[in-house]
């Protein structure tokens, strides 16, 4: 017997004995109608029409950083925070209050957004000259104006001349313009090169005259774009052309971080969370300690990770692995009663597997309704299978995969399809992610993990969340850069540099809000902070505290507290609770 046959049985064995046993799905799904249904109506007609509406005019509007967008939606929103002014606060339910603050907090958010956007687009408009008469010609086209394609076939060729100047320039602005912004107006580039293929798709070939008189500027146009894009990307931001792996990012910086909390109701300084950060870090030091110290491993923490990480599963069988960790949590928590399962929501999660591609993004599991497992296929390289391997070894999926089904995403996203679906509009980080960072925690407290294998998966996962406060905001404060990010996570987490540099690119790369990884943790401590104020006070049951959260909908948790203390409100609230004390 080969010595890799001994260790895939080596393996297996492993597998086994760290596994719950196999639980069959049924193989009919059994449907029973609701007995009662929600019957406060609250704002729900007001926030339904202002998300058709929003809908409908980013469907119109499609270029987020064209000047006619931006106009627009500044005027909607405008127009909303006026309707919301008529409305008279004090003879409103309380639900309909809490609707009233999170459709105002919402609406002023959207506007400190655009008007972000706004700055950002003028910040690149000296490197993209061009880029307002394109936005013009894509605007005419979707009002359906004539065209005149002789003036049309001009202001190609004079874009086209632009654009030979602006490259003529990039020496002269070498050094002197910040590589964040010149990787925006490449990117800005590239989508100007897709709205410019949507607009002449429109008229070429259908318009005979418009071909006649464009076809051939365009063609030239379009190459033009095309390499000063990469020309902005390589010789202004830094990054060669084919180059898939080195991240730029673009923090916003501290005015923008402090308006982000204060439009999440969060009370505290990014640089409070910071130290919220560090303490935290501290605690799952001390934790890892004694894991590593149960092993035989002693203070060396990072071996026993090691040891960790290396038992996973043999091809083939994560997905059977990840089927019964989720039945073991569900099994975990119904037996403790903790929070109401319906059995719908038991039967109808699916799972699929996450593409080589999408593992470069995201290295671990996705979920709610399907939970996307990652694992290493045939054809990735030797090296990048070996880190997929280990990233998603036994212990570390079975600390996560409650996180995406049951309690948390699954059964979150379940319920608020069904409770107060109106406040799906208001959906924030702290409240989704928080909620499933939180069970993480309240699993811990209740011994969830048996072994100091399962303790070191449960601590991985914890560290990584400590350290994603402080590498995102640290990177939007200006003070750490991508690549420091990266370093932090091997070295302070223990992650895989591959599966670190994923993580860093999902933070910055992705289109996350800029405090999305912060809220993780912080969103957890909210709520274990509520839960010692109720449940732990003995003034409600463990399962009543949950399902009420789950019932409420998606909102900044002290909108959650304010809730269920039937706190008095008033249309500018903002932030009194201090969750995690005075630092």
């Amino acid at each position: 017997m080969t010595r890799a046959v001994i260790l895939l049985l080596a393996l297996a064995l492993a597998a086994a004995a760290q596994t719950p046993p196999h639980v069959s799905r049924a193989k009919e799904i059994v449907y029973t109608a609701p007995a009662n249904f929600e019957t406060d109506p609250g704002l729900r007609a007001h926030i339904e029409r202002y998300q058709t509406d929003h809908a409908a005019l980013n469907r119109y509007y499609t270029i987020d950083e064209a000047p006619q967008r931006i106009k627009a939606l500044r005027t909607f929103h405008a127009s909303w925070l006026d309707a919301l002014k008529a409305l008279n606060f004090a003879k409103l339910s309380h639900d309909a209050q809490v609707d009233h603050i999170l459709l105002n907090n919402r609406i002023r958010l959207e506007l400190r957004r655009i008007d972000q956007t706004e700055q950002r687009v003028n910040e690149v408009l000296p490197l993209l000259p061009f880029a307002n008469a394109i936005f013009e010609l894509a605007d005419n086209r979707v009002r359906v104006e004539p065209p005149d394609p002789s003036k049309i076939a001009a202001t190609l060729f004079r874009i086209e001349k632009e654009i030979a100047g602006a490259r003529k320039e990039i020496p002269s602005r070498k050094g002197t313009t910040n590589p964040a912004v010149a990787n925006r107006a490449g990117r800005l580039t590239r989508t100007l090169i897709g709205v410019l293929k949507e607009w002449n798709t429109f008229y070429s070939g259908y318009d005979p005259n418009f071909t006649w008189w464009t076809s051939e500027p365009y063609g030239k146009l379009n190459k033009a774009m095309e390499s000063y894009s990469d020309d902005l990307r390589e010789k202004l931001a830094g990054v060669a052309k084919d180059d898939k792996d080195t991240i730029v990012g673009d923090p916003i910086g501290d005015a923008a971080l402090r308006d982000e909390l204060r439009f999440e109701i969060v009370p505290y300084s990014p640089e409070d969370l910071v130290k919220i950060a560090e303490k935290e870090f501290a605690w799952c030091d001390a934790e890892m300690l004694k894991a590593s110290r149960a092993l035989g491993y002693g203070d060396d923490w990072k071996k026993a990770l090691e040891h960790v990480k290396n038992l996973y599963v043999p091809p083939g069988q994560q997905t059977t692995l990840v089927r019964d960790q989720v039945f073991e949590a569900i099994d975990f928590i119904e037996k403790r009663n903790l929070v109401t399962v319906p059995q719908y929501t038991k039967d109808i999660w699916r799972m699929r597997m996450m593409t080589p591609e999408e593992q470069r993004v995201n290295p671990f599991f996705l979920g709610g309704e399907q939970i996307i497992v990652s694992f290493p296929t045939a054809a990735m390289p030797h090296e990048a299978k070996l880190m997929s391997l280990r990233g998603n070894n036994i212990h570390f999926s079975r600390a996560t995969v409650h996180h995406e089904v049951v309690p948390g995403h699954h059964l979150q996203l379940y319920m608020t399809q069904r409770y107060r679906p109106w406040r799906r509009a208001f959906t924030t980080p702290f409240w989704i992610e928080g909620w499933a960072l939180y069970w993480e925690m309240r699993l811990w407290d209740l011994q969830f993990p048996q072994t100091p294998e399962n303790r070191i998966g449960m601590l991985f996962w914890r560290m990584h969340r400590c350290a994603r406060i402080l590498f995102s905001l640290n990177f939007h404060l200006g003070k750490w850069s991508p690549q420091q990010c990266v370093d932090f996570l091997v070295d302070r987490v223990g992650h895989e540099r591959e599966n670190a540099a994923a993580e860093v690119r999902r933070s910055f790369e992705a289109n996350y809000s800029p405090l999305y990884q912060a809220a993780y943790m912080l969103g957890g401590l909210q709520f274990r902070a509520l839960h010692t104020e109720l449940v732990v006070s003995g003034k409600m049951t463990e399962k009543a505290f949950h399902d009420a959260i789950l019932q409420l909908g998606s909102m900044p948790v002290e909108l959650v507290r304010a809730s269920l203390l039937k706190q008095p409100l008033q249309p500018g609230f903002t932030s009194t609770w201090k969750f995690y004390g005075t630092l």
